[in-house]
């Protein structure tokens, strides 16, 4: 062979490595894309599902820290109004002997003379206003004790004494001090004889 068709032989198997090195470069690189895009689809989809994931649990922690403040702005509301209406508690109670004196006062003016009903008309009218006072702020006597049961979250127990009669056993049998209520919760505890 002359040095010529050895140069020809040469750039044809040249020729015929450059075509079929692109052919298995091309293959090459579409099986790696291939890989390489799975494993990015894969870690796209772990990343998806860790971001779903996180997601959820934010918004779980949100409705709890919801539902949790909105427990909180009821109670302190609730609070709060049971403070309000009983945000007088204390000079009620500090009125309340003064009730107990007008009361008492009117136990001892039995008298059937002018003077004396006059000063009595004249004790009522100031007893009287006082109660409308109180009442209007939310105070309520423990009326009509006498032959109800006896309860220990409403009344005191002073003494017991032989019941009068058998239906009378256990209940009340007189009231020595009012008792009074204001918003549904005890101001005084009424003090109370009980029957044995």
């Amino acid at each position: 062979m002359t040095d010529r068709a050895k140069e020809d032989k040469d750039q044809d198997l040249e020729q015929t490595e450059t075509v079929e090195n692109p052919v298995n470069e091309g293959d090459e690189n579409k099986a790696g894309s291939t890989g390489v895009s799975d494993e990015i689809e894969d870690t796209e989809l772990s990343e998806s599902d860790k971001l779903a994931k996180e997601n959820q649990e934010l918004k779980d922690k949100y409705v709890r820290l919801y539902s949790e403040f909105e427990n909180f702005r009821r109670r302190t509301a609730k609070e709060r109004l049971e403070l309000v209406s009983t945000a007088s508690k204390d000079l009620v109670q500090e009125v309340l002997p003064i009730l107990d004196d007008f009361e008492r006062s009117f136990k001892a003016e039995n008298t059937s003379e002018r003077e004396e009903e006059q000063k009595q008309a004249g004790s009522k009218l100031i007893y009287n206003k006082l109660l409308r006072v109180l009442t209007a702020k939310g105070l309520q006597p423990m009326e009509d004790l006498v032959g109800k049961d006896f309860d220990a979250e409403y009344h005191e127990a002073i003494t017991q004494i032989p019941a009068p009669s058998e239906e009378l056993k256990g209940k009340i049998v007189d009231v020595v001090e009012k008792g009074y209520t204001m918003a549904g919760k005890v101001v005084r505890f009424a003090k109370v004889v009980i029957g044995n």
